[in-house]
């Protein structure tokens, strides 16, 4: 899934179109680690069955449908979101690319792990670590600056197209999206809320936290605390 969103997105970028530099292994590294965390913690909120988060409440719903993995149906939507990315004339990032695929298997991968939680005495913890484990996984991923996930970048594509605003055009696609999930079979429930109150907050603080400092010498322009406007949803 895709980071949560704010206002407007920033693209810091090298002088060759690249993306910004401060030392590319670590980013690398924060990528793929907070691409994984984010489909690990996604997963248990899914065994904790209190609720989920919007995008994930219509991949339970079209995986109730289809009987495909949960993590396959966001692979499948991931890429069907990056499509309408070309008449809305955004341009993917590695990040972007990575997150259909990344964030689908680490979730797959993390339910075929985790057993499924029957007693609230294990399913409330089970949803207190997947929204704080979001949380990082979001600062992980966003501060390495490598693009933002298709769902986001279909947000801020129609915020430039309407010219509305990207608070609009999330809370009218994600009310689609939990909607639609909803009267699929996903589940929606405390967690959910909880979610929506707790993720924005807790992703700034990850942000700060993984803030990628800049590149030595100057030669790549990169801003050293977290990226303005970053996609907070979320």
């Amino acid at each position: 899934m895709d980071s949560p969103a704010q206002d407007s997105p920033a693209q810091d970028s090298s002088p060759n179109g690249g993306p910004p530099g401060g030392g590319l292994p670590r980013r690398l590294v924060q990528l793929y680690a907070g691409l994984a965390l984010y489909g690990a913690s996604s997963a248990l909120l899914v065994r904790a069955g209190l609720g989920l988060e919007p995008w994930n409440v219509l991949h339970q719903g079209l995986a109730e449908l289809t009987g495909l993995s949960i993590g396959v149906v966001s692979i499948v939507v991931g890429a069907g979101v990056l499509l309408l990315w070309i008449p809305l004339r955004q341009r993917p990032g590695l990040g972007t690319v990575s997150n259909v695929f990344v964030v689908g298997l680490a979730m797959d991968g993390t339910l075929a792990l985790v057993p499924e939680a029957h007693s609230l005495a294990v399913r409330v913890p089970l949803l207190a670590a997947g929204i704080v484990l979001n949380g990082a996984a979001t600062g992980l991923y966003i501060a390495a600056r490598f693009g933002p996930g298709p769902r986001d970048g279909l947000m801020t594509g129609l915020h430039r197209r309407t010219g509305r605003s990207i608070r609009l055009m999330r809370t009218t696609v994600e009310v689609a999206v939990v909607v639609t999930g909803f009267v699929l079979g996903g589940t929606i429930g405390l967690g959910t809320l909880l979610y929506a109150v707790a993720i924005g907050p807790l992703a700034q603080l990850f942000l700060r936290v993984f803030a990628v400092p800049p590149a030595s010498g100057g030669s790549t322009v990169v801003a050293t605390g977290p990226p303005r406007g970053a996609i907070l949803r979320p």
